[in-house]
């Protein structure tokens, strides 16, 4: 099991701020699976509208923080840095649900591991806890895409 920086996490997804979601990973496998960690600030750029007076992190988030998880995972699977002229695409997502908010403090951890692939098609089980918690699991497919 390996585990990466911040540093080298850059190597592999191109999301910059304010859409980078994954800080660090704390172990991988290529080929199996992944966990990793989100630290959620109230300086997050969506708290000032979701909602101003109770701020929670939108789901919508939580599912991409997966997904850049899912697609480090991918990279390292097959040992490739991001390339300029590939992207990695949502194809479906699939039985999320959404179990409780997720705040500024918590420290949200990325599960993913893949379940099969086939023909450049991914599909991974996801699930993000806090505290041990199941906050939103799902189920991910991603593609690769030449721009």
């Amino acid at each position: 099991m390996s585990t990466m920086n911040i540093h080298e996490i850059l190597k592999y997804l191109p999301h910059r701020y304010p859409i980078l979601l994954v800080d660090r990973v704390i172990s991988y496998e290529a080929g199996k699976d992944i966990v990793a960690l989100k630290n959620v600030s109230i300086n997050e750029p969506f708290f000032s509208g979701h909602f101003p007076h109770h701020p929670v992190m939108p789901g919508v988030l939580i599912v991409e923080a997966l997904a850049q998880a899912a697609a480090i995972l991918t990279l390292r699977t097959e040992d490739t840095v991001n390339k300029e002229d590939t992207v990695y695409y949502f194809v479906g997502i699939d039985g999320v649900r959404f179990k409780r908010p997720v705040i500024a403090g918590d420290q949200l951890i990325l599960k993913v591991a893949i379940e099969r692939q086939i023909k450049g098609l991914w599909k991974y089980s996801a699930r993000a806890e806090v505290d041990g918690q199941l906050v939103t699991e799902a189920q991910l497919m991603c593609t690769a895409r030449s721009v």
